[in-house]
């Protein structure tokens, strides 16, 4: 049985176990199809981070309402909602497509929201060393919606504060402002 054989036959029989027929004609081609949608979703967009020389700007610079979609690791369940990433610049900022970015290719595999979280905010301390980063995540978790406790609609919210974010309550309050509407 070829490597990609394998893939195939195991969505098959997954099809098998919950009941249903894979050779029927809308699942013919459903193991496929998963098995590139897993390839495609799971392998995020490498990008750079373009940076730039902070013209003495020391303001908070917040992007808001950022979507995302990632798998839970723990049942193979979708969860998806919206990010906002802040930093306060020191000696360089960052084109604003980059935080963006940042979310998509931390969340773009098997994934815990908290995990995303404190990635998202450890690549901009890391790429940028500003005075602050915060990023604060809300999603809704399908495998705590379709299954478990089965509660429709609850958000879960992570955050992830450092420097002047953590350390500054003035800080820390505009930003919140900032971001709840």
């Amino acid at each position: 049985m070829s490597s990609e054989m394998e893939p195939l036959e195991a969505v098959r029989e997954l099809l098998r176990y919950v009941g249903d027929d894979p050779t029927r004609e809308g699942l013919r081609e459903t193991p496929a199809r998963h098995l590139k949608f897993l390839r495609e979703f799971s392998s995020p967009q490498e990008f750079t981070w373009t940076t730039f020389q902070n013209e003495g700007g020391d303001d908070m610079i917040v992007q808001t309402g950022i979507p995302f979609y990632s798998l839970c690791e723990h049942h193979l369940a979708p969860f998806f909602g919206t990010a906002c990433v802040a930093y306060i610049p020191e000696g360089r900022i960052v084109g604003l497509s980059k935080l963006a970015r940042a979310v998509d290719y931390y969340s773009r595999r098997l994934q815990n929201q908290e995990r995303i979280t404190y990635e998202v905010a450890e690549a901009i301390q890391r790429e940028l060393a500003p005075t602050g980063v915060a990023v604060v995540m809300k999603a809704r978790h399908l495998c705590m919606e379709m299954r478990g406790v089965r509660k429709a609609g609850c958000e879960t919210t992570t955050s992830r504060m450092s420097g002047a974010f953590f350390d500054n309550g003035r800080c820390r309050a505009e930003f919140l402002k900032l971001i709840e509407s």
